[in-house]
């Protein structure tokens, strides 16, 4: 998993806790990364139809929605994330021993379950919760 889920969901939060319309570099500078990246993130959230946009010298992003009902397997969703996988699989399936010819598969298959559990349990939470804990309302 890359980065992109946590700036979603921090941008998510402080837009919602700013209740403004807040440019990509003011975005940026509160998250610790570069407008850039913050950017890329926020056009998926757009899409999604989790934040609105304006274009422009004074544009920039808005929280869009309830944010107790937006939840983070939303954001996930929007961001087409994986929370567990592997770039690198052990064993080759041509090979005559049967661990190293089936652990790629069995090994997949659990990083999938466990990708299940992540994002069964992000549909539980919400920006709302996040934000709640933050300031511990």
């Amino acid at each position: 998993m890359d980065s992109s889920f946590n700036v979603a969901v921090h941008a998510l939060v402080y837009l919602h806790h700013k209740d403004c319309l807040l440019s990509s570099e003011a975005l940026a500078e509160n998250i610790c990364t570069n407008p850039a990246r913050v950017r890329k993130v926020m056009a998926a959230l757009r899409r999604a139809g989790l934040v609105d946009s304006r274009e422009g010298n004074v544009g920039g992003y808005r929280f869009s929605g309830n944010p107790d009902r937006i939840t983070l397997g939303q954001v996930a969703k929007a961001l087409d994330i994986r929370f567990v996988d592997a770039a690198w699989r052990s064993g080759d399936s041509d090979m005559e021993c049967l661990v190293a010819s089936g652990m790629a598969d069995v090994m997949d298959g659990l990083y999938a379950e466990l990708d299940e559990l992540c994002r069964e349990r992000l549909q539980n939470v919400t920006v709302g919760d996040v934000e709640r804990k933050i300031f511990r309302v």
